[in-house]
């Protein structure tokens, strides 16, 4: 029997989804702008549905929106997504869902879809890591909503590398989300998602940033870095099960989120030293991030985290 995901906390009531029936009618006022729908399943690796809707009322709810554009059945009275066009949980994988790269704190029959939101659903082994808080797969989210909801600009938090802070803020701005440069400030202000850029020596001490030498039960990252080894910092992927399986070397920069219980997402975007996180920098775009967890950039490309196999888990 799962240990699951009837019992546990607020972190994985994400995986809870209460009855279609119970969701709740009528057109309400709506919200303008397009919401996303993506389902995929083994860490984001494999694309099963996507789908919009525009001007969402106040009535449309996640568990809505995906009944709407899947086959979904139900367990336990109602409360729980079984399947998701017949893939089933079992004893070990199961569907979770983020609101614009966020772990959902509530039921999706008590979340609202609103305009511009980006919800995804994915099914993966839960084995290794029962809650990963945030994922950077919703890119430019969280920061777009969030700069809409507070007109200030995001601040990116330079910790070194000066360069790779001005490319990461000019990503923000790509992507519509306007940004500025500032001096890093240990911990933020708490208010807002926060994104800290610099060599790993510095950001691991930052206080809202875990060192990722815990398992990624504790991180939800399914990375780490090893070191130092020759004066350097080695960057190692992980795999489902949370098993060191690539050293990806002192040259990958990595873009991961952490998230505490009940605070903002902080985005780290690292490496060993300038090189690598320039490279992490550069890759702060929808086509590098769409759909993953975690990348590590390296020389010849994006590796998405955690490391899942050509055949899947």
């Amino acid at each position: 029997m799962r240990p699951v995901l009837a019992g546990v906390a607020t972190a994985t009531a994400l995986a809870c989804a209460v009855a279609v029936a119970s969701c709740g009618f009528g057109a309400g006022p709506a919200s303008s702008g397009t919401a996303t729908l993506t389902v995929t399943r083994d860490y984001g690796s494999k694309m099963l549905v996507q789908a919009t809707v525009d001007d969402p009322s106040a009535s449309e709810t996640v568990i809505r929106l995906l009944d709407s554009n899947a086959d979904i059945t139900t367990r336990y009275g109602g409360g729980f997504v079984q399947s998701i066009d017949d893939l089933a949980g079992t004893g070990d994988s199961d569907w979770f869902f983020y609101v614009n790269g966020v772990e959902s704190p509530v039921g999706s029959a008590d979340v609202q879809v609103k305009g511009g939101e980006r919800i995804w659903w994915d099914y993966r082994n839960w084995s290794a890591a029962m809650s990963v808080p945030a994922v950077v797969g919703s890119w430019p989210e969280p920061f777009a909503q969030a700069s809409t909801a507070h007109p200030a600009p995001a601040a990116v938090e330079c910790l070194g590398v000066q360069s790779a802070c001005e490319v990461t803020a000019k990503r923000f701005e790509a992507a519509g989300v306007k940004a500025r440069v500032v001096a890093g400030e240990k911990g933020g202000s708490g208010g807002s998602p926060r994104v800290v850029v610099g060599p790993w020596a510095r950001v691991s001490a930052d206080p809202g940033v875990d060192e990722l030498r815990g398992s990624p039960q504790s991180t939800g990252v399914f990375a780490t870095f090893k070191g130092p080894v020759h004066g350097g910092w080695h960057l190692i992927g992980l795999d489902p099960t949370g098993h060191p399986t690539r050293d990806l070397g002192p040259g990958a920069g990595l873009v991961a989120a952490l998230r505490g219980s009940g605070d903002e997402p902080t985005w780290i975007v690292t490496g060993s030293g300038g090189s690598a996180v320039r490279r992490a920098a550069d890759a702060l775009d929808s086509r590098s991030l769409q759909n993953r967890y975690a990348i590590a950039a390296t020389g010849d490309g994006t590796v998405s985290l955690p490391i899942v196999s050509a055949g899947g888990e």
